[in-house]
């Protein structure tokens, strides 16, 4: 174990059980989506000729597309019910979805209203789109937002993500604020069914003004208390296999900042090239009253640059994020499961979940086994398994199957299956958990692939 970070070990706690709100919030999502509905039907008269249904079938969209930017924005700020309680991993998959729904929408939205009006009035779509844009109120920004969701939209694009940096994708998504507050203006100027009961424009306004409260909170006071009330800082470096790192960071009275074994933080490094990257990073060990660890491969520039951070480095930290904590466990039996560097979250988690443990590393080779020596020390103290599933002699990687599995853990099916990896492995890794049996329910695995 990294000497900086030894510690007296304490028995693990069985935690109280938790269910997860996810049900409650979808449904609380979707009945806003109904009551959007509604408020259309119930403003809505007779819908006569085609202009009529076009014009309709665009306000349905526009409404609808106007909620939706509110839940994208809420999605985004990162409130500690859905973070930790539901999952960052989940919430991100939402947040995607929500967006691809919202551009849907907004197409859906500009076309049919533009056909409408156009059908209307007897002139080209060109000119309609002239004369909507330069002469109807609030239009002007209205556009500039809607250009801004569409380039946000295109870059979130899984073709086009792969293809442009993280920190590029990362501040150009920054900018759904500005596209929300640029169209907040139209909707109430020309939404038909918001200009004329106020009861339904101080409800829109509450919305909206709900959502930038929790991104003000969540996004930027809560994350500038911690930082200046605890004053991270790089305590040492350590490297525990070849490209593989650990950071450990001192700071004051970190067991307020509420960070479980399983969780990660938000991390910005002060110092040339790091400070205008977020990155997160899982910690790799329980945290202490004074210290915590996380444990990075160089995987990009960033990554690699941890290596070099030098004690006394200013930290900005932001969390902590995640599900993937004892919280979820359902029996007192776990099987951990971790892929490379997947290693970190359940490292942590090795040593701190109530019951019988089991874990299974995969890596290449006994030297990329990283943390090695720890999983092994905290395996003896506890009474615990290691299991290595390495590659062979030439080179030969084993396929791990439902069979090998269950023949490494007869009653599979009885564990809780804690699993972290890349996700080609996450994903080989839950098929064949599923066909050895162990209900879906018991497969805890967080995974940032949208």
């Amino acid at each position: 174990m990294t000497t900086a970070y030894a510690q007296r070990r304490v028995a693990p706690a069985p935690p109280a059980p938790r269910r997860s709100p996810a049900g409650p919030v979808l449904a609380v999502l979707w009945g806003g989506a109904g009551a959007v509905l509604a408020l259309w039907w119930h403003d809505t008269g007779s819908v006569v000729g085609t202009a009529g249904r076009l014009t309709g079938a665009g306000r349905i969209a526009g409404l609808l597309c106007g909620y939706a930017c509110a839940v994208l924005v809420a999605l985004m700020a990162r409130v500690p019910l859905l973070e930790r309680r539901i999952g960052s991993d989940r919430v991100a998959r939402w947040h995607a979805r929500a967006g691809r729904y919202t551009i849907c929408l907004l197409v859906t939205h500009v076309v049919l209203i533009l056909l409408g009006y156009a059908a209307q009035d007897g002139s080209s779509i060109l000119d309609e789109t002239l004369t909507v844009v330069l002469d109807y109120p609030e239009m002007l920004k209205a556009t500039a937002g809607a250009v801004i969701l569409f380039a946000v939209g295109l870059v979130s694009a899984g073709a086009v993500r792969r293809r442009v940096s993280h920190e590029f994708w990362y501040y150009l998504h920054l900018l759904t604020y500005a596209a929300v507050f640029l169209s907040f203006g139209h909707q109430l100027a020309l939404g038909s069914d918001l200009v004329g009961s106020r009861p339904v424009q101080a409800a829109w306004y509450a919305l909206y003004l709900g959502v930038a409260a929790l991104v003000g909170w969540f996004r930027i006071l809560t994350p500038v208390r911690l930082n200046l009330r605890h004053r991270l800082r790089v305590d040492s470096v350590h490297r525990e296999a070849p490209g593989v790192y650990s950071v450990v960071v001192w700071g004051r009275r970190l067991h307020e900042v509420g960070a479980r074994p399983g969780q990660f933080l938000r991390w910005r490094f002060l110092t040339e090239g790091l400070r205008w990257t977020s990155t997160p990073y899982s910690l790799s060990a329980p945290p202490r009253p004074d210290l915590l660890r996380i444990t990075v491969k160089a995987l990009g520039h960033h990554s690699a640059a941890v290596a070099l951070l030098r004690p006394g480095t200013r930290v900005w930290a932001e969390g902590p994020y995640g599900a993937l904590t004892a919280d979820r466990q359902t029996s007192h039996k776990s099987l951990l499961v971790a892929g490379g560097v997947g290693i970190t979250p359940l490292r942590a988690l090795f040593e701190t979940l109530p019951g019988d443990v089991t874990l299974l590393y995969r890596a290449r080779t006994a030297e990329d086994l990283a943390l090695g020596g720890e999983l092994e020390a905290v395996a003896r103290w506890r009474g615990a398994k290691v299991l290595y599933a390495l590659n062979g002699p030439h080179g030969h990687r084993p396929i791990i199957t439902a069979e090998s599995l269950r023949a490494a853990v007869p009653d599979l099916d009885a564990h809780d299956v804690y699993l972290c990896g890349p996700h080609g492995f996450a994903r080989d890794l839950y098929e064949a958990l599923r066909t050895a049996g162990v209900p879906d329910r018991r497969i805890h695995h967080e995974s940032f692939e949208l």
